[in-house]
């Protein structure tokens, strides 16, 4: 079938692009609204309506309160082990990758001369984090460095927006797992972006302001000086010590070594502990009498004393291979038992969360959202979307909703001692339509606020010569996230990772390649052609780079400008119709894609295939009308 009988069945006179954008703003001239969606289309990012279809509990027989009693209390058991494997795994796969990773940050991090160059920092930062999936390590590499003197408080500053920004590949790559259901893909990669839109966000507006007036050093110097430090205190391990009988049996790894060979101190020893602790033996003197007419042991020189090492128990012990071998073997497991758990959890989740339950979570967890009275869209829309009454806060105090979902969100990743793990178990309640995006924005900024709060403890337990560097660098990290906030959550409108969230949420719906073409790009491929810039010097970063960052500026101007504000642009940037199809459609680089990837799970659907080639092909939609 032609194309235009594809879009339209009556063709009308053909309008250029430009004419039709003129159309739109008629003879006024006034500017034409965002596209409105049709009657009957449904918004992908709204929870659904939960209808309690069973039997009520009062309607149940004895038998029919036995088998359901016995079937939730089974798969209660069957979402609390897959959850404790799926953390267990998320463990071995950060071991995984710091086995593989480890030299290669080390050797990053210990290159203080490039470190000086505030772009190089940050993405030397997300760099070393993303190899040792691990911000608790990278920091502790940056707070040793600064303590020995290989890095200054100022130079630190950049390397830990980066190690904040690495932090949220984790929770990305537990959203490909969800790749199979593209309605439950797009929620989970738009949750796990909007995590690392708001760090990329607030790492590129500060770090400019930071090497201009160095505003966190500054605070945090304040506050380190106002506060009467005592050593000693230590976060709470509960995590750990629920995790820690099972990872320590599979594999353990020496901190020391990773930490030594970014301060350039380490030797070239395997990062495979194999010795974990020491046992002294003492052999009696040869007088027997000795204890006996002392009234106490015998003294030293009747006898003595020798450590022996003792071996470490896990299934890697005094192994042949390769720190390189042994990463990829436990790689490969992890991701395999991590994809199978977490589908076991999405399952477990869609049919659990279902009926009164699933309203009862829906409207607490969401309470406040874009249907609660606390942010728009009152009690009305909430009973019409979740099909249950608001769990907000009274009027006038419904926007404390959001902010109470901060805490929440910093209490529990402090008490999980883990931002990666908090955000890797939102991620899926988000495909399962359980979290909106509105919801799980504040709950992953209160997880930033909670890592540091863990970290500062951690700094505080440390040795009293690094004592006031760590504590600082921790310092920083809190008041950087602080920030964060402060730009991009309290004012409404400027909440921004939220709709370009769902704009990538929407291209991998359609595109499921954009999802890795965004964690390639923004993880690896573009802090390495920074680093490599940064290599070359200062001159060569700001001549390569800086055309190219006013280039991506002024096209997101008259982006906003074409879709806000088309008559204050010339005729022909208007639309994008003047470009090559491949510079203004991913429709080329999508058939490229396939031809690579024949299977179906790289194409988009039928319908979005449509409807691309119909509003992303201006020639066919100039000879339509609106």
């Amino acid at each position: 079938m032609p194309s235009s009988l594809a879009c339209a069945q009556d063709p009308p006179a053909t309008l250029d692009t430009v004419g039709l954008v003129d159309q739109r703003l008629g003879n006024a001239g006034t500017s034409g609204s965002a596209p409105i969606l049709e009657d009957g289309d449904v918004d992908p990012w709204a929870l659904p309506q939960l209808k309690d279809t069973g039997q009520s509990w009062k309607e149940l027989s004895m038998a029919g309160r036995v088998l359901q009693g016995a079937a939730g209390f089974l798969k209660a058991c069957g979402l609390l082990g897959s959850l404790y494997l799926f953390i267990c795994s998320l463990d071995i796969l950060s071991s995984a990758f710091q086995l593989l990773g480890s030299k290669v940050a080390g050797d990053i991090f210990k290159d203080n001369v490039v470190l000086s160059n505030p772009v190089a920092g940050l993405v030397i930062g997300v760099l070393g984090t993303v190899l040792v999936q691990s911000s608790s390590t990278s920091s502790s590499i940056v707070v040793s460095m600064v303590a020995s003197k290989l890095l200054t408080v100022r130079a630190s500053v950049p390397v830990i927006m980066g190690v904040n920004v690495g932090t949220s590949v984790t929770s990305t790559l537990v959203s490909m797992a969800q790749s199979g259901d593209r309605d439950a893909f797009r929620r989970a990669f738009g949750g796990s972006a909007v995590h690392g839109v708001f760090n990329w966000l607030t790492a590129l507006t500060l770090l400019p302001l930071e090497s201009a007036a160095a505003p966190l050093e500054r605070l945090s110097a304040l506050a380190l000086g106002a506060a009467s430090l005592q050593p000693g205190g230590r976060a709470p391990d509960i995590l750990k010590v629920l995790t820690r009988p099972l990872t320590r049996l599979i594999v353990q790894l020496d901190a020391d070594v990773i930490t030594g060979r970014g301060t350039g101190n380490a030797t070239n020893s395997s990062l495979i502990k194999r010795w974990c602790g020491t046992e002294v033996q003492t052999t009696a003197g040869n007088s027997s009498t000795c204890a006996a007419a002392t009234g106490g042991p015998c003294p030293a020189r009747n006898s003595s004393a020798a450590e022996e090492q003792l071996p470490c128990r896990h299934l890697f012990e005094g192994t042949a291979l390769a720190d390189l071998a042994v990463g990829f073997i436990l790689l490969a497991a992890s991701l395999l038992v991590l994809c199978a758990c977490l589908a076991l959890i999405v399952k477990l989740l869609s049919s659990t969360l279902r009926g009164r339950v699933g309203q009862a979570v829906s409207t607490v967890v969401n309470a406040g959202g874009p249907w609660g009275g606390g942010e728009g869209g009152g009690e009305e829309a909430r009973l019409r979307v979740t099909g249950s009454p608001s769990a907000d806060f009274p009027s006038p105090f419904g926007w404390l909703s959001g902010y109470l979902a901060i805490l929440v969100g910093a209490g529990l990743t402090f008490a999980l001692q883990s931002s990666s793990v908090f955000t890797a178990a939102v991620v899926p309640l988000m495909g399962v339509r359980v979290i909106s995006l509105e919801r799980a924005y504040p709950l992953f900024l209160g997880s930033n606020i909670g890592t540091t709060t863990t970290a500062l403890l951690a700094a505080l337990a440390s040795p009293s010569d690094m004592l006031i560097s760590a504590v600082q660098v921790a310092l920083i990290h809190f008041f950087f996230n602080l920030a964060g906030i402060l730009l991009w959550y309290v004012v409404p409108v400027l909440r921004l990772p939220i709709p370009l969230a769902k704009r990538f949420g929407d291209l991998t719906a359609r595109y499921r390649w954009v999802a890795v073409a965004y964690l390639l790009l923004s993880f690896l491929l573009l802090p390495l052609a920074a680093c490599g810039l940064s290599l070359a010097g200062s001159t060569v970063l700001a001549a390569v780079g800086g055309p190219l960052l006013v280039l991506v500026l002024l096209i997101i101007l008259v982006a906003i400008l074409q879709r806000h504000r088309p008559a204050w642009l010339p005729r022909r940037l208007r639309s994008w119709a003047w470009l090559p199809l491949w510079l203004r459609s991913l429709e080329p680089w999508d058939r490229l894609v396939s031809r690579c990837c024949p299977c179906k799970a790289c194409s988009p659907p039928q319908a979005a295939a449509k409807e691309a080639h119909c509003y992303e092909n201006p020639e066919v939609l100039a000879s339509h009308q609106l």
